[in-house]
């Protein structure tokens, strides 16, 4: 007898060439068999008919800590069908610290960041300090770190060195691009890449790249796609979302804090400075994040002044700045070898009002620029061998009975299983906790918290994806 069995619905799994109507059994955790018309019983039964049903969604971007927005962020992922994300920034104990009361069962691997004012005192830290933040992220659960470059950038030699130095020690490195010399755009991504000097890294949401702000939008697409042909060691993620985020703190003097942030304000007309935040937020051009009751939203206009004046600015933000074709172009650009250019959808989301992959990314679908199939690579098996999880993002027997289950027609979740336990069902969350992906450096400390750990290796390489 199996412990559950998902009847009738329209099975993805592009692994295993699974595309249609079948039944999937999960025993112990464990996916037991998959195929049409399952007639063995189980303890439950539930009918999926007319609905999809694929490997756990993973999104390899998002922002989980209070410092973007609030402690809602795991909530705000797994109400939208995630089962499995990468956080981008940490802090890593603040994000950690709200699993017992913000924890909803979902999967989480957190990167520690790695930036000034931050964890670094300037934008030149010495070697000894990167060992130190590394190691001590490692040990306390982190799998890794990611330079904050286009928000809070270090010099571009100082970046090269902290992702030498975190692969040596075999930690996972990410890198939103950006220096003390070139910004978070084509210029800056084009910086990445060659400091990454052919050693493999995460490059984040390249869309933010291709905004316009050095060439025209699509030109600066086409230097992203062929940049990352030619750079195969970059893996990558690209989000559907017109909405960036970013943070409208401002310095005692009126200075922006994030560069981001800066740049967002110039692309509007905007001067760079707390005025300019004031000037956009009454425009209606700057959002600011809110709590809404249990999970994030944004605001604008004189309410979102309110809320940033009397936060002293220090609040997270966000700006329409995304255009449309770069995301659609680098959501279906793929390789000679039918391997996809980006490699994931992300939606660098969380506790960031934008967790679109289904509502927005599903448009993808039916727009004919992505199959089903390749929908469910994008958002599952491609994030799963990112993250070196090689039991999750497919529906093999014995892998993790990892499952997100959705409306095409709404573009909507219906229900989401995490080794076969319940997350989401009939529009409610139903468990708690958190289950951590770290290094073998931080199992101890995870498990000290009363979390179970899934222990990877971020230095084992990474084989690609190609046409399936």
């Amino acid at each position: 007898m199996y412990d559950l069995l998902l009847k009738n619905a329209w099975v993805v799994d592009p692994l295993n060439s699974v595309n249609g109507v079948a039944d999937v059994a999960i025993q112990e955790g464990k996916i037991a068999k998959v195929q049409r018309d399952i007639q063995e019983e189980a303890k439950e039964v539930i009918d999926f008919t007319g609905k999809t049903l694929q490997p756990g969604i993973i999104d390899s971007h998002v922002h989980l800590g209070t410092m973007w927005g609030s402690p809602f962020g795991p909530r705000m992922l797994a109400m939208n069908g995630v089962t499995t994300c990468l956080d981008m920034a940490g802090p890593l104990d603040d994000i950690l610290d709200n699993v017992p009361e913000y924890g909803v069962g979902i999967n989480m691997a957190i990167l520690q960041f790695a930036s000034p004012p931050f964890t670094f005192k300037n934008s030149t830290p010495s070697q000894q300090e990167m060992i130190d933040l590394i190691d001590k992220s490692l040990a306390d659960g982190a799998l890794g770190v990611k330079l904050l470059g286009g928000h809070y950038p270090l010099d571009p030699e100082v970046s090269a060195l902290l992702i030498r130095t975190a692969l040596e020690r075999r930690a996972y490195v990410a890198w939103h691009a950006g220096t003390t010399k070139n910004g978070s755009n084509i210029n800056g991504m084009i910086e990445a890449v060659k400091m990454a000097d052919g050693y493999p890294m995460h490059l984040a949401h390249i869309n933010a790249y291709c905004r316009g702000a050095i060439h025209e939008a699509m030109e600066e697409t086409k230097i992203a796609i062929d940049l990352l042909k030619a750079n195969p060691n970059i893996f990558c993620e690209s989000y559907v979302s017109p909405k960036n985020g970013t943070r409208l703190t401002c310095n005692p003097d009126g200075t922006i804090q994030s560069k981001v942030t800066g740049n967002c304000l110039r692309a509007f007309g905007f001067t760079e400075d707390a005025d300019g935040v004031r000037k956009a937020l009454l425009a209606r051009k700057a959002f600011a994040v809110y709590d809404a009751g249990g999970y994030s939203d944004l605001m604008t206009g004189e309410e979102a002044l309110k809320l940033w004046e009397a936060a002293k600015t220090n609040v997270g933000g966000s700006f329409n700045i995304n255009p449309p074709l770069p995301r659609i172009a680098l959501a279906q650009a793929k390789r000679d070898d039918g391997a996809f250019v980006v490699d994931a959808i992300s939606t660098d989301g969380g506790c960031i009002p934008r967790n679109v992959i289904l509502s927005q990314g599903l448009s993808l679908v039916k727009l004919d620029i992505l199959s089903l199939s390749e929908f469910a690579q994008k958002t599952s098996l491609n994030p799963a061998r990112m993250l070196r999880l090689e039991n999750k993002g497919h529906l093999s027997v014995g892998a993790d009975a990892d499952i997100t289950v959705y409306d095409l027609a709404t573009q909507t979740p219906v229900a989401s299983f995490v080794d076969g336990k319940k997350i989401l069902f009939n529009g409610e969350l139903v468990s708690k906790g958190a289950t951590v992906i770290c290094t073998e450096h931080g199992k101890d400390a995870i498990e000290a918290r009363g979390m179970k750990a899934i222990v990877v290796d971020p230095g084992k390489q990474i084989e690609r994806i190609t046409a399936l």
